[in-house]
């Protein structure tokens, strides 16, 4: 017997009174970002943009619609999430990739939820009817498939959907960062300690691109500015990737188990597009903002692209302890 369950983008149901998760009738409801967070880094009364930057909320004010099953579901993974947090790098890097899927999806869902409400409401006070293109509603659809794993028998098996990386981060104490994307599902985080940078839906096929710097960062405590740029790597990466996902789904005895298929050009069509060293710069620049750098430092007349992560002559990993900038 086939796994029937709720997608809120078949018919666009985002209500307060139905659960994000399960779409059943529901009073409770759940923080977006974890309580726990919050608390330990004091961020909940900050602001926080949509994408237009025309509405913003206190990151506390966020909250999903939840069943008592969903809230106790995740309140179960942040339990799991908070006791590896607290061995820093080591204990982060044991956690199942699933469960860094999880509790990173939890998050990037509830700023897409949001997303959806404000949109639907700015278009019917303007008389105009919420809709969704057919590929959204697929690649949405999908990703909300996948946060069922936190309540139902839904399994990923053979190549994950997902390029999570975890590493070794240097930061001030009691700094936390964090970066979204949630139209296109890319999360980042960083603390003193750790840091990880999750592709939700690429089928891992960005991770694959970045292996041989990864590789080069072993054993290594990244700088916040490397941080950065690892991360507009892997932001401007999704962007120029040419091809959709697509999934290997069967739904059968009770449970569905979900398979990514590798991505596989197709004629003359790379899997990646071409990387536009201007668009990147100024990509990099935003994330760089902080330490006064902007796009002209970046690109400089007869000079290769400025990198704290590679030297750009003999493409060796730069040490973090050579870089003078705080952290």
């Amino acid at each position: 017997m086939s796994l029937t369950l709720f997608n809120p983008f078949e018919d666009l149901i985002f209500d307060e009174h139905f659960c994000f998760l399960s779409g059943v009738l529901t009073t409770e409801k759940m923080t977006v970002f974890p309580q726990w967070l919050m608390d330990h880094f004091k961020f909940g009364e900050e602001r926080i943009e949509m994408m237009d930057k025309t509405k913003s909320y206190n990151y506390s004010d966020l909250k999903l619609p939840c069943s008592p099953e969903v809230k106790n579901a995740f309140e179960e993974l942040d339990i799991k999430i908070q006791a590896a947090y607290k061995n820093g790098f080591e204990g982060m890097a044991k956690l199942d990739e699933e469960l860094l899927f999880q509790w990173t999806g939890r998050m990037v869902y509830g700023l897409l939820y949001y997303e959806m409400l404000y949109e639907r409401d700015r278009l019917l006070r303007q008389g105009d009817e919420f809709a969704l293109s057919e590929a959204l509603r697929e690649r949405f659809g999908r990703f909300h498939l996948m946060l069922h794993s936190v309540i139902e028998p839904v399994s990923f098996v053979g190549k994950k959907p997902w390029s999570i990386v975890v590493f070794p981060l240097k930061y001030s104490a009691d700094i936390f960062s964090y970066r979204d994307d949630a139209i296109n599902l890319m999360f980042s985080f960083g603390v003193n300690g750790f840091g990880f940078i999750a592709c939700l839906q690429d089928n891992g096929v960005i991770g694959e691109k970045e292996k041989e710097l990864l590789d080069k960062m072993e054993g290594h405590v990244l700088h916040p500015v490397q941080f950065e740029e690892l991360y507009a790597r892997f932001h401007y990466s999704d962007y120029i990737l040419q091809y959709k996902p697509e999934y290997k789904i069967e739904n059968g005895d009770g449970e569905i188990t979900i398979e990514a298929i590798p991505f596989e050009a197709v004629g003359n069509k790379p899997i990646f597009g071409f990387w536009d060293e201007d668009i990147f710069a100024q990509l990099l620049a935003n994330y760089w903002s902080v330490y006064g750098i902007e796009r002209e430092d970046i690109l400089k007349f007869q000079k290769p692209p400025l990198s704290f992560l590679e030297n750009p002559y003999s493409k060796d990993f730069i040490n973090p302890e050579s870089i003078d900038l705080p952290f």
